[in-house]
């Protein structure tokens, strides 16, 4: 089945105890179809660029099955980039340098034949980018998820909203659903933000997992231990991908197939951190991918 992604193409410089990577691949879209493509190779997506992206990274998208109609190239201008430096936890981070460039005026077109994607996946931009993109949908989606981020939650929260009630599912980190909802416990805080619109939920704890709250249901998958974490940058948006690329790649979306998506985006974001920007999803096998979901299911599986 096809999956629409929106989001952010664009360059990060990240700055970690591990190093510095300077003007590397990023982006919310990105990350997010990376990880799609290894589930699902009809993927579109709507994001906007400036003449500085190089050529062949968007070869590379490309040969991964992503369909760049919707990505709109803005000739004499410079893609979106953001600067980051890393605590020595690698928990929390400091925006060093945020440049809008070409998204300061993005307003997206989602091509013709990605109308009637039977999946979607928002990414983390503006509510009133994302109320412009659902208004250009034709009505025949199965499932459409979502993330946002605490600054929208500040800024723009009316059209965040209307957003929430427009979609199925929303993801967001623990901070962020303690901030939507008011309440400090998960477990009120995902009931709370569920009457908002979304029937499911998945709020992520980064180093400690997901918790993924459905109509009767909840399930949590934890995050895998490993011994160094390069880069978290991108580590949601990937998790966004996997997840909605396996639903895509099955078109299961019931209780049981939602737990397995969350598997695998998990699987994915545990890649993603082992490397600098997208240098990890480079090179991944579906062996690879495999025998970590296996790892993952073996850290959750007993018998009572």
């Amino acid at each position: 089945m096809s999956l629409l992604s929106i989001g952010t193409v664009a360059f990060d410089t990240i700055r970690t105890p591990y190093g510095v990577a300077e003007m590397v691949i990023g982006g919310a879209c990105t990350y997010i179809s990376w990880a799609a493509s290894y589930f699902t190779k009809d993927i579109f997506i709507v994001a906007v660029i400036g003449e500085d992206f190089p050529e062949h990274e968007l070869e590379a998208l490309k040969n991964r099955g992503v369909n760049l109609d919707g990505l709109e190239i803005r000739k004499g201008e410079k893609s979106f980039f953001w600067e980051g430096r890393y605590h020595e936890n690698m928990n929390s981070r400091d925006t060093l340098v945020t440049d809008l460039n070409v998204l300061a005026d993005f307003n997206p077109v989602v091509p013709e034949k990605a109308r009637s994607s039977k999946y979607v996946m928002l990414g983390n931009l503006t509510p009133a980018i994302q109320l412009s993109v659902l208004d250009q949908l034709d009505g025949s989606q199965k499932l459409i998820a979502m993330d946002t981020m605490n600054f929208w939650m500040d800024t723009a929260m009316d059209d965040l909203k209307k957003v929430l009630k427009r979609v199925h599912v929303l993801t967001l980190n623990d901070e962020e659903a303690r901030q939507l909802s008011g309440e400090h416990s998960l477990v009120k805080a995902a009931s709370a933000i569920k009457r908002m619109g979304p029937e499911i939920l998945v709020i992520k704890k980064g180093e400690h997992g997901a918790l993924l709250f459905t109509q009767d249901d909840l399930f949590y998958a934890p995050a895998l231990p490993l011994a160094d974490v390069y880069d978290p940058t991108g580590a949601g948006d990937t998790f966004a991908g996997g997840f909605m690329g396996y639903i895509a790649r099955t078109d299961d979306y019931s209780p049981s197939g939602l737990k397995r998506a969350v598997i695998a985006g998990s699987a994915m974001a545990s890649f993603c951190v082992e490397a600098f920007s997208i240098d990890r999803l480079r090179t991944l096998t579906d062996t690879d991918i495999i025998q970590r979901m296996q790892q993952f299911k073996n850290l959750i599986h007993f018998e009572l």
